[in-house]
């Protein structure tokens, strides 16, 4: 019997249309806008000015507090200003412009061919290297990746754990990184290990990816320590708890983070970053999108830099099609619509999904007819249609009593409310609220 997490869960219709399609490196774009936050933390902080010169991979913005990443230049050029820009989020966030001239690399970048099994860092330049490099969750939560490998005291990791689940529907980025530079992730997981000081790693692959799962097992034979397991296709089995659940059976508590239960779970596109980093001295400015829909001419897998404008991205699957109603960034689940297709592409922008208009459509709101579906699919047994109506009467202190900072915005509820009810909308806003009022709590 295949593993999976115990608790609620949906099996959506997959649509991976651009499944099997190889990485295309997309063409650089003319001008870059490069947003200096596009992790959870503190925005970094701008290094140049208007005017300056600068190269690929060239630190642009440091990292400015403890959760924070360094954002480095994706392309060579001249910085033509410093401004505020419409980011995916539909507001305006300082960014980097930048007039692409060329693609001058910095010189210590390493960009020979073949692979780097020689790992010679200690654990602590490790996790230096990581930070220096700008390196965040590329799964889509943005978490910089050198916080994670930095263990508080009085708490220790046995297991490392891969996420190469990428449980939603039409994203196919992870699984086309897995086929394309399985032996890179092997030691990026080799890597990670090392800073942790783990002696066993776990790659967990949903079965719906069988051409992965069996090429990592073929190749994780030489990596001692790395083993591959096979999941079952549930919705959302790429969430850290109910990953951490399927694998190794341990429940991270209420509010606790994976490092309670004695494990990091990093997503397999952040580990072959990791590699990069470590091995090639490559901070990250790319990243692998996938660019899908139903009406898509040519759904594709892009090797995009960051700070291209998503209507390039678009342009190369083909342009926009006659009948969208929508586009999304990120996956149909858990991603959040664009106002604009002249957005830049943030790390954390795992896919671009353009929807038809009648899979755009949001259905008539009804009465919520008791039925507790909302309930028998939520992963983390929590009650969706309360945390709602708690939001919509501001009654905050029950929204925190009923646990709603636990939900992790996996959208099951209101994909299987029947009466079609906004619910993650609600507890979205519930959710920021209550983490406001945390926060001023704390600060008295």
């Amino acid at each position: 019997m295949l593993k999976t997490f115990p608790k609620g869960g949906i099996h959506p219709a997959e649509n991976k249309f651009s499944a099997g399609k190889a990485i295309e490196q997309l063409a650089l774009p003319k001008t870059v806008s490069i947003p200096i936050s596009q992790h959870i933390g503190a925005p970094a902080a701008p290094v140049v000015n208007k005017g300056d010169k600068v190269v690929v991979g060239q630190i642009i913005a440091k990292s400015s507090g403890f959760v924070s990443a360094n954002i480095h230049s994706s392309v060579s050029g001249t910085v033509s200003k410093i401004d505020d820009v419409m980011d995916t989020s539909g507001y305006r966030k300082p960014c980097i412009v930048i007039d692409v001239e060329g693609d001058e690399w910095d010189s210590a970048i390493d960009r020979t061919a073949g692979l780097n099994k020689n790992i010679t860092l200690s654990q602590e330049e490790i996790v230096k290297k990581i930070g220096d490099s700008g390196i965040v969750g590329l799964g889509g939560a943005t978490f910089p990746s050198q916080v994670k490998l930095s263990i508080p005291k009085g708490k220790t990791a046995d297991v490392l754990i891969l996420n190469g689940v990428e449980c939603e529907p039409y994203l196919t980025s992870d699984h086309q990184i897995m086929m394309e530079r399985g032996h890179e992730l092997m030691v990026g997981t080799q890597i990670l290990m090392k800073a942790l000081n783990v002696s066993k790693a776990l790659i967990g692959i949903e079965n719906n990816k069988q051409d992965a799962i069996d090429y990592l097992k073929k190749i994780s034979a030489d990596y001692p320590g790395i083993e591959v397991h096979v999941l079952k296709v549930q919705y959302p089995q790429g969430g850290e708890k109910q990953l951490i659940k399927a694998l190794i059976n341990r429940e991270v508590p209420s509010g606790g983070l994976p490092i309670d239960v004695g494990t990091v779970v990093h997503n397999v596109g952040t580990t072959i970053a990791v590699y990069e980093a470590v091995q090639k001295n490559k901070p990250l400015f790319e990243r692998v999108v996938t660019v899908t829909g139903k009406s898509v001419s040519k759904p594709a897998n892009f090797l995009v830099r960051i700070g291209t404008p998503v209507n390039e991205l678009i342009e190369a699957a083909g342009g926009l099609p006659e009948d969208t109603g929508k586009v999304v960034n990120g996956g149909p689940m858990m991603g959040k619509a664009l106002n604009s297709i002249e957005v830049p592409v943030t790390k954390g922008t795992s896919g671009i999904l353009i929807f038809n208009k009648k899979d755009a459509a949001r259905n008539e709101m009804q009465n919520c007819i008791r039925c507790a579906k909302c309930v028998s699919v939520c992963p983390m047994g929590l009650e969706p249609y309360l945390l709602m109506q708690l939001s919509e009467k501001s009654m905050w202190e029950g929204v925190e009593a009923e646990k709603a900072l636990d939900c992790i915005e996996c959208g099951s509820c209101s994909y299987k409310c029947p009466s079609a009810r906004p619910l993650l909308d609600y507890i979205r806003l519930g959710k920021s609220t209550v983490s406001q009022i945390i926060r001023a709590r704390n600060q008295k």
